[in-house]
């Protein structure tokens, strides 16, 4: 029950947030990744306040590199404890929540990855590239066609 009212509390800050976002209509820095592990296998979450499974990302910290951002999201939202490679691929543009957000695109290979109870992470789970759950994102279809030529 505790984790309910948790979890309904994070839903209500995010609709807060995004109330705030349409008024101030922010520009953000924002990084995500395609990460894949040594079996090939694609790692996708579901957070508790939106749809769909996605790919870890965020937004940059003031002074953040976007190489340290993305093992930092990497951390938070999967567990990640080791990635042997991460390479940017593309930079892109997109309006999440009233934000023009301008993020840049990774792909991390080799990643392992233990995950941890979270507030807003729902679930975590790996997928074969070419068969992806029927309620993936369409965030995360676009980035992951973004990233095709990089992918295994």
């Amino acid at each position: 029950m505790l984790t309910s009212v948790l979890h309904r509390a994070v839903n209500a800050s995010q609709g807060l947030r995004r109330i705030m976002w349409f008024f101030t209509q922010p520009v953000t820095f924002g990084v995500h990744a395609v990460p894949i592990t040594p079996a090939g296998k694609l790692v996708l979450f579901r957070l508790s306040y939106a749809r769909g499974w996605r790919l870890p990302g965020g937004g940059l910290k003031r002074g953040e590199a976007a190489e340290a951002a993305m093992l930092r999201e990497l951390r938070e939202e999967i567990g990640l404890i080791s990635c042997e490679s991460l390479q940017a691929v593309t930079r892109f543009e997109h309006r999440p929540d009233f934000r023009k957000d301008q993020s840049r695109l990774f792909v991390a290979r080799g990643v392992v990855y233990r995950p941890r109870w979270s507030l807003e992470i729902k679930a975590v789970r790996e997928f074969a590239l070419g068969n992806l759950p029927s309620d993936t994102a369409p965030i995360t279809r676009r980035l992951l066609k973004a990233a095709g030529p990089a992918l295994p």
